[in-house]
């Protein structure tokens, strides 16, 4: 991820720090304050009967985690079996989530004047978990709302 360090701003309390992550080819930024920790791919244990965004749940350091296959919640064709993924750790509400994501890059600081809204051309199934985005040299990076990230198909009421 040589060619986005330009964009690798120094912090200051005016800047908005993000995790960057790939998902399917497309940048994503995840609020640095959401991420507790990023991991390597470890073993994920199906859980039956739960949504189909859950990839199963995994173990870290004693504390049963919550994986969430991000390429399934956003809508995007499955990962090969053969590759690899990362793990992004993030807490909602005291519980802990893994956001399974195809490749983590750097903490990038950027000014909050440079903050978007959603293109009305982006997908609303996309607008509905993305909160905005900042236009990086030649690509977007789309900014994801972990609250809405974490509403889950399964967590909806049936009857509706």
């Amino acid at each position: 991820m040589t060619d986005r360090a330009e964009s690798v701003l120094v912090a200051t309390d005016s800047t908005a720090g993000l995790v960057s992550v790939v998902v399917g080819g497309q940048m994503f930024g995840v609020p640095v304050l959401c991420v507790q920790d990023v991991i390597a791919q470890t073993v994920i244990n199906r859980v039956p009967l739960s949504p189909p965004e859950v990839a199963g749940s995994l173990n870290l350091r004693g504390r049963i985690v919550t994986a969430i296959d991000m390429r399934c919640r956003l809508r995007m064709s499955p990962r090969e079996p053969d590759v690899g993924f990362m793990n992004v750790i993030v807490e909602h509400n005291g519980e802990l989530y893994a956001l399974l994501v195809d490749d983590v890059g750097d903490v990038l600081w950027l000014e909050p004047t440079e903050y978007e809204a959603g293109p009305v051309t982006l997908s609303p199934h996309w607008r509905a978990v993305c909160s905005g985005l900042y236009r990086l040299q030649g690509e977007l990076l789309l900014v994801l709302n972990i609250e809405q990230v974490l509403t889950l198909s399964g967590t909806t009421s049936l009857a509706a």
